[in-house]
């Protein structure tokens, strides 16, 4: 049986004699040709080379570089350089009306609030920095141990770290207090995950325990360059005239770990500083932009154009004026002798006039905001998790209104709809099903502890199978007041040895060279662990192989039934045995249970022995030593014999039911992304309500290209007319197949099939192919997708969507790392995106729009005024009354409206998701809306100009007759644009609070404490002269005050009657609940009958043609059986079986879906068969 692996063992062996060639690896620290880009490090001996200091700093400024970093960082934004621009250009003498400083001196303002949140937040981390880096490590020098601080620590040092105590860089572990070179490490500063691993020396150095041994000890290490795998380590350490000795993972104690249950280790500093894998992995996450932002920098561009426009046709009308009609006419006005009397510096003059048409308190007043915003996300009550102790978390603010802008939903299923706390459930064993031992019930009450008791013809299966349950693991057993707990890096590994304990197969003890278990019965023993061939992603399976208290050696192997079904070997026992267990897996599966497959194989100490060279010179290699180490493993992983198979429950996470069922609601899809069975996928989507049963399912399940694009081409023409439109089917691929569709040739046809769908459900699919599946949506369709997911094998895809959210899960913190927004429960996301994310779209997009409307508003009367004055190019107002608008006289409506305002209560829009549907399709911020916004200030400022001109026009100003010359009328028209905004923001507020009192009030009593003190302060300030005696003038005019009464309310009272005609004819859904609320009504009877806006109209329409549509469909579904073939009684009885298996409520299967399951139960794809009509 094993004669030709004996001859491949042979072959491989002459391959790899050439190790220059086979495993790039020399034995001396030269190395090969490929290998010149190693790290060689020479222990307890000064370097040949300079290697990167072990000091960190993750601060972004030092003292020198602040300045020139943090104004490069600033005048990356467009709207600065434009605004720097005009404050250089103000500088040119006789060109600027509004001074020299007006755009300077707010610019500055900005710059340093700014520069003043820089350095705070700098500081602290320079603070961080030095406490971190002034840290002690004893170290090794010459024979004695000394203290060093970890900055000064250096390649090849070695150094002794205590208990409890972090390690100070990257070290390769050299010997422990505990025997066989064992330490436990903690890891949760760099992956989130609290459980404890091992690190377990080489039995080379494991004696290097004492200060004698480690100060003769010399030899060279040779590893692979600084890299960020936090999981993956290459090298290997050789001493004069002695084997080469591999170094990996298991080796490997990472800066930032912490020592656990140790007293002291050892080890040798391989990477310092920031070639640490802790720093390499301190990058920050892909930049991301909001759609508001960009559409904002879209608007800022037009309106730059619209300026520009503006400045030529006033300079042109200016040398129009001058040259063609009053030059020799009006020679009392000295024109000819003007010296900035030209087209260019009257361009320049009116550019600078017209410049603060963009905002530029705008940029700093939404940081500000988004800043307060993500902190009300953190201090939602309502999204802290008691049982955790974890609040929700906003990792960037620049996100917040793209929270409510969300139709795409891809989720990761275990640990992000699941809880990801595994349960033992039940086993298959030689045909037989076997239940755990229930909470009541007895171990000798169950059917497996009486049939191992009768010496069932299965009996000797269950007891090898039960003892592969115990051994075949990483697991550490850590005994705590007498009782064992178990740090596994995974959950399903835990709940496997805790399955196995419940049936009395007791994993005890570990040590470096074996394990010690209890085998039911039978007593105590000890198996030595030759080898343990790790689990990948790739891989699927993990294996060890042992050798057995009897001295036999025998390879355990466990994993996905994809990967260990081809390596069973034959015969027609194992066939049947083979039959049999797959039938249980489709059960489990269909039930929503974890399967995994668990075999064995016997191997002849002679193949072993061959086996081992092959690995070792694998395992030494360090160019490819993944791809070798695979490579070896396919060698041995073969001619198993079926033990049986696992099912392990993982269940659904409180409240996912509920809340994908409102994220449905609120038009929102859900896709479902996961690395599980198919089976199993399907059936959680049905827990989820993701999936109903009436729902048909297109089940794309192909093994090649060309089936591929087959089905997708018979799909897509099944859909006909309703191709990317929505509609009630879910889809269903595995990863094999989303392979193929992903092809550049198909990925049309497949991103058209999966629009037109209702639910996507991706099974079986790696890291990868979840964000290739996020990118291709976000970039086809333009929507804003959301990706959420709590493990390492999340991460690509939350930082490849619009929006990532990271679950804090037992699988540690990766994948929060990673996000954008952290939360603790699925559940939490509905809170997070209908209520933050609504409320804040609405806020920020208020705020913007309403910052451009105060400028325009105020801005365009120099328009005005320019007409007026024959297009001089003087201004109307003072010209620190104009630098003083954004920043001091209208800076807090838009504060209160960005942080405080709100469309309805958080009960309302939590029970009626229907309401995050505006924001989500971008009613409140687009093209049409600025514009609307725009004209509204054009129309204001040509009220608040020309009324206050007709006004003054009959020189009754006082009743003295005096006229007090443009500058009264101008503070008369400044006076009225800053009621006139204010005001308008209070129409802009749907929720007043009393700091939206303070805001409006409080700005209108800021600009008449101002005139007071200003029209005062010359000549004791050398400022504001032709402001003295202002206040006086313009306060005792009779003109002004009733102006005041008059013209803002002129300019508003036409929006109140727009506002009013709209609220009672065009009343939109949300106003029409805000309405019912305010009333203390009820809107659930609103909501089944509402009065639309015409938007929602349409898009209602548009929903309720396809479920028409739909209705329709499933009636023609129960006519069109026959094309599904024929149905053995075997499957239909296994339909019927499934079926009872959903709520009695739920509306029975449509053929469709019926087959649909029943064909991947029974082995079958559903490729062609599932043709749908729509």
């Amino acid at each position: 049986m094993w004669a030709k692996f004996v001859s491949v063992f042979a072959s491989f062996k002459r391959l790899d004699e050439d190790e220059a060639t086979a495993s790039g690896v020399s034995e001396g620290p030269g190395g090969a040709a490929g290998d010149q880009a190693n790290r060689i490090i020479f222990v307890n001996r000064p370097q040949p080379q300079k290697f990167v200091s072990n000091t960190i700093s993750t601060a972004k400024y030092s003292v020198p570089s602040f300045v020139p970093l943090f104004l490069f960082e600033q005048f990356r934004r467009y709207s600065n350089c434009f605004f720097l621009l005009i404050a250089l250009l103000q500088q040119i003498p006789d060109v600027s009306p509004t001074g020299r400083w007006t755009t300077l001196t707010p610019l500055v303002l900005i710059l340093t609030v700014s520069a003043i949140k820089e350095v705070v937040e700098d500081f602290k981390r320079h603070r961080a920095d030095d406490e971190t880096n002034r840290r002690k490590v004893e170290v090794l020098r010459g024979a004695t141990w000394q203290l060093v601080r970890w900055q000064r620590l250096q390649i090849g040092d070695i150094c002794r770290v205590l208990n409890n105590q972090f390690f100070p860089a990257d070290l390769v572990l050299l010997a422990s207090s505990e025997p066989q070179g064992i330490s436990f490490i903690e890891t949760s500063n760099l992956d989130g995950e609290t459980n404890l691993k091992i690190r377990q020396a080489t039995p080379e150095t494991a004696r290097l325990d004492n200060l004698a041994a480690l100060a003769d000890f010399q030899a060279t290490i040779q590893c692979e360059p600084p890299n960020r795998h936090l999981y993956e380590f290459n090298g290997m350490l050789k001493e004069t005239n002695t084997r080469s000795v591999p170094l990996a993972l298991d080796q490997m104690l990472l800066r930032g770990a912490l020592l656990r249950n140790t007293a002291w280790v050892h080890g040798v500093v391989v990477y310092t500083g920031h070639e640490t894998k802790l720093m390499m992995n301190s990058t920050k996450a892909p930049l991301k932009r909001s759609s508001i932002d960009k559409q904002t920098n879209t608007h800022i561009l037009m309106l730059f154009m619209i300026l520009l426009a503006l400045s030529l046709l006033s300079a042109g009308c200016s040398e129009l004026w001058v040259r063609a009609r009053h030059a020799n006419t009006d020679w009392y006005l000295g024109l000819d002798e003007a010296q900035n009397a030209n087209f260019g510096f009257n361009f320049l003059t009116f550019l600078i006039l017209y410049n603060n048409l963009i905002p530029i308190s705008l940029q700093v007043t939404a940081e500000i905001v988004r800043f307060f915003q993500a902190k009300f996300i953190a201090m939602d009550g309502e999204m802290y998790h008691a049982e955790s102790d974890t609040p929700a978390l906003a990792r960037t603010s620049n996100l917040n209104e793209e929270l409510g802008m969300v139709r795409y939903v891809f989720s990761d299923k275990t640990g992000t709809l699941t809880c990801n706390v595994m349960d033992f459930h039940k086993c298959s064993i030689a045909e037989i099903i076997y239940n755990r031992p229930g909470p009541n019930e007895k171990l000798e009450d169950t059917l497996l502890y009486q049939n191992l008791q009768r010496n069932h013809p299965t009996a000797p299966v269950i007891r090898e199978f039960l003892t592969m349950l115990a051994i075949c693991h990483t697991v550490i057993p850590e005994v705590v007041d007498g009782k064992i707990n178990y740090h596994a890096a995974s959950p399903d590994e835990r709940a496997l040895v805790m399955g196995a304990a419940a049936f009395g197969y007791v994993f005890e003890t570990r040590t470096p060279e074996g394990v010690a278990v209890r085998l039911g019965a039978a007593g105590p023993a000890s198996f030595a662990v030759l080898h343990v061939l790790a689990f990948t992603s790739a891989r699927k399976r993990m294996s060890v192989i042992v050798r057995t208290p009897a001295g036999q050696i025998r390879l355990y192997c466990k994993g996905a039934d994809s990967v260990i079904y081809p390596r069973l070997a034959g015969g027609p026992q194992h066939a049947r045995y083979a039959q049999a267990t797959l039938a249980h897996l489709e059960h489990f599966a269909a039930e929503g249970l974890r399967t995994l497959v668990f075999a064995v194989a016997d191997i002849p100490d002679h193949v072993y022995a061959d086996w081992s060279n092959t690995y070792h010179k694998a395992s030494i290699a360090i160019q490819d030593r993944e791809r070798k180490l695979e490579e070896a493993a396919l060698l041995i992983e073969n001619n198993l014999r079926l033990l049986g198979a696992t099912a392990i429950e993982d269940k659904l996470q409180d409240g996912v039911p509920e809340t994908i069922a409102a994220l449905l609601k609120a038009n929102i899809n859900v896709w479902v992304l996961t690395g599980d069975k198919q089976e199993t996928a399907i059936n959680i989507a049905h827990s989820a309500r993701l999936i109903h049963a009436a729902m048909p399912l297109v089940l794309l399940n192909e093994e090649s290209l060309d089936g591929t694009r087959e089905t997708l081409s018979r799909h897509c023409a099944d859909f006909g007319d309703n191709l990317r439109k929505e509609n009630d089917v879910a889809l269903i691929i595995d990863g094999k197949t989303l392979k193929y569709a992903m092809g550049c040739d198909l990925k049309k046809d497949f991103l058209d099939l999966c629009l037109s769908c209702k639910v996507v459900v991706c099974c079986r699919v790696s890291p990868i192919q979840k964000a290739e599946v996020v990118e291709l949506v976000s970039r086809a369709t333009g929507a804003v997708t959301l990706a959420i997911g709590d493990g390492a094998n999340d991460v690509a895809m939350i930082q490849r969507a619009s929006v990532g959210v990271g679950i804090s899960g037992v699988e540690g913190l990766q994948a929060v790392c990673a996000s954008d927004y952290s939360i603790a429960q699925f559940r939490f996301l509905l809170r997070l995106l209908l209520v933050h994310g609504a409320w804040n779209y609405s806020r920020i997009s208020k705020l913007i729009l309403y910052s451009f409307y105060k400028n325009i508003c105020l801005y365009v009367i120099e328009l005005w005024f320019a007409i007026y004055s024959a297009w001089s190019g003087q201004i109307l107002f003072e010209r620190w009354t104009i630098g003083f608008y954004n920043v001091i006289f209208t800076a807090l409506p838009p504060f209160a409206i960005g942080l405080f305002d709100k469309l309805c209560s958080p009960e309302i829009m939590l029970r009626h998701p229907v309401l995050y549907i505006p924001s989500q399709q971008g009613l409140l911020f687009n093209v049409r809306v600025f514009w609307i916004w725009a004209v509204n200030a054009l129309l204001h400022s040509v009220l608040l100009f020309w009324l206050p001109m007709l006004l003054a026009s009959h020189h009754v100003l006082w009743p003295s007759g005096k006229d007090g010359g443009y500058l009264v009328v101008g503070n008369f028209v400044y006076t009225y644009v800053v009621l006139t905004v204010c005001l308008k923001a209070g129409l802009a507020t749907h929720s007043w609070t009393w700091v939206t009192h303070v805001s409006i009030w409080g700005s209108v009593a800021l600009w008449f404490l101002f005139i007071l003190i200003y029209s005062n302060v010359y000549p004791v300030v050398g400022v504001g002269a032709v402001m003295r005696g202002m206040d006086r003038m313009v306060f005792s005019s009779l003109v002004f005050w009733f102006g005041l009464l008059l013209i803002p309310v002129a300019a508003l009272v036409p929006d109140l009657v727009v506002t009013v005609i709209h609220n009672s004819a065009f009343k939109s859904m949300t106003e029409a609940v805000r309405e019912s609320e305010i009333k203390k009504r009820d809107p659930a009877a609103l909501l089944a009958h509402p009065r639309h806006s015409w938007t929602y109209v349409r898009y209602m329409i548009r929903g309720m043609t396809a479920i028409k549509c739909l209705t329709e469909t499933a009636r023609l579904l129960q006519n069109v059986r026959s094309v599904f073939g024929r149905r053995s009684a075997a499957g239909a009885a296994a339909d019927l079986e499934l079926s009872r298996e959903y709520p009695p409520h739920a509306a029975p299967f449509s053929p469709l879906a019926s087959h649909s399951l029943s064909s991947v139960r029974r082995g079958h794809l559903c490729r062609g068969s599932s043709q749908v009509t729509l």
